[in-house]
């Protein structure tokens, strides 16, 4: 572990259930996240990815078990608790103002390090307001270097290519400089080309910048490509966690994609 720069447990899923009325979207979920692991989360449609990410940054609480990022209890925490914390995502379905610039949209995700407040902001030149914004639009044009979007950073975001928008997105959610991003497929709607340049973007974020990333992904070239650990989840359970090559000689695994008498490799 140490050589690979993966370090301690930095998020424990410990036994989370979640029901919605008499169906169970999560079942007895336990899972362990290391620091600067690239960890994807993998299943058929409907396994419970995408729960397992809202319980993860707040969105929903389940009616059972612990979520602890760093050491400390979440499981009850706002969202916006947990962006403090270091705790990031990105959405299945866009979720970017549509009407504001590109630019704009990745600012929003600086908004949980301002310090200045309504009151202080109005005193823009003598209450450090001014520093403060001028040092989040410099780390703002770092992301946007660093995702290559400089040619659209005035754009209004609606007007984009999907590709882009989700570019878009990813930046937004690295404004927050998170230590753990939450990437519900990043890759999906895109072309090969597209593919292979978030991929590199993510790599990139894991290596580099040394953020932990949990990852929902449907290809699994990228998956076993990308991601140092691999879970599976099928109707709301995990059936197998450990390395992407573990993980496709395992026959639980090819069961839940391709049928009990499926010989096909997954692919």
């Amino acid at each position: 572990m140490a050589e690979s720069g993966i370090g301690d447990v930095i998020l424990n899923v410990d036994d989370i259930t979640l029901s919605f009325g008499g169906v169970k979207a999560l079942r007895n979920v336990s899972l362990d996240v290391r620091e600067n692991e690239m960890f994807s989360i993998i299943g058929p449609n409907g396994a419970g990815k995408t729960s397992l990410l809202n319980c993860i940054s707040g969105r929903y609480h389940p009616q059972q078990g612990r979520i602890r990022f760093d050491g400390t209890d979440v499981t009850r925490l706002r969202p916006n608790r947990r962006c403090e914390m270091g705790i990031g995502r990105t959405f299945q379905n866009l979720a970017l103002y549509d009407h504001m610039s590109v630019l704009d949209n990745i600012m929003v995700g600086r908004h949980h390090h301002l310090r200045n407040n309504f009151f202080t902001g109005s005193l823009y030149w003598l209450t450090g307001a001014r520093r403060e914004e001028l040092d989040h639009r410099a780390q703002v044009e770092d992301i946007i270097d660093f995702l290559e979007i400089a040619h659209i950073r005035k754009s209004v975001a609606g007007t984009l290519s999907y590709g882009l928008r989700k570019r878009v997105e990813l930046a937004r959610a690295v404004a927050l400089r998170p230590r753990l991003i939450l990437l519900d497929e990043p890759m999906a709607g895109m072309n090969h080309e597209e593919k292979e340049d978030m991929a590199r973007y993510i790599v990139d974020l894991n290596e580099e910048w040394g953020i932990t990333v949990i990852m929902i992904e449907h290809d699994m070239g990228v998956v076993m490509d990308l991601s140092h650990r691999v879970v599976v989840l099928d109707f709301g359970e995990v059936i197998a966690d450990g390395a992407p090559e573990t993980i496709m000689a395992n026959p639980r695994v090819r069961e839940a994609y391709l049928g009990e008498d499926s010989d096909a490799e997954v692919a």
